[in-house]
C-alpha cells in the first residue's frame, strides 16, 4: 500500500507544477512590473503610476516596481533611509532603502523594487534600489 502512495507523489507533483500560473503571466510586458527581483525595461513615470498600479499583478509573490522620476522627499532615521518620488495628489512613491547617498529633493532617479500598495494614494519599494537614469 505505502509504495503505491510514493508512486502517486510524481504525479501529483507533476499536476501542482503544470497548474502553477507561469512566471509569464504575472505581468504586462510593456509596464513597469517584473517578477521576483527582475528589474522591467519599462518604467513608470509619476504620470502614469497610477494607471499601473490599478493593474498592478494580483499575487502574494515577489514583484518589483520600476520608476523613474525627481525625488520629492529624503528622510534618514540613521539606519534606514526613505525616499519619496511623486506629488501627494498623485500616487506616491516610498523607496525603502540603506543609504540616501546625499540624494536631494529635485535628483532624478529611478527607483526599482519590492512592490506593495499600501492603499490609493500610496506605494511601498522595500527593499528598494535608487540608481541614476
Amino acid at each position: 500500500m505505502a509504495s503505491r502512495a510514493l508512486l502517486a507523489i510524481p504525479a501529483l507533483i507533476l499536476a501542482l507544477v503544470t497548474n502553477a500560473p507561469a512566471e509569464e503571466g504575472c505581468c504586462d510586458p510593456a509596464g513597469p512590473f517584473r517578477p521576483g527581483e527582475a528589474y522591467p525595461e519599462t518604467l513608470a513615470t509619476c504620470d502614469t503610476l497610477g494607471h499601473w498600479a490599478d493593474r498592478a499583478p494580483k499575487t502574494d509573490d515577489r514583484i518589483t516596481l520600476g520608476i523613474e522620476g525627481a525625488i520629492t522627499g529624503v528622510h534618514s532615521d540613521g539606519v534606514m533611509a526613505y525616499l519619496l518620488m511623486c506629488a501627494p495628489a498623485q500616487v506616491q512613491v516610498m523607496c525603502v532603502t540603506y543609504s540616501a547617498n546625499d540624494l536631494k529633493r529635485g535628483d532624478v532617479m529611478v527607483f526599482g523594487g519590492g512592490y506593495s500598495r499600501v492603499d490609493a494614494h500610496h506605494v511601498v519599494l522595500d527593499p528598494c534600489l535608487a540608481s541614476a537614469p
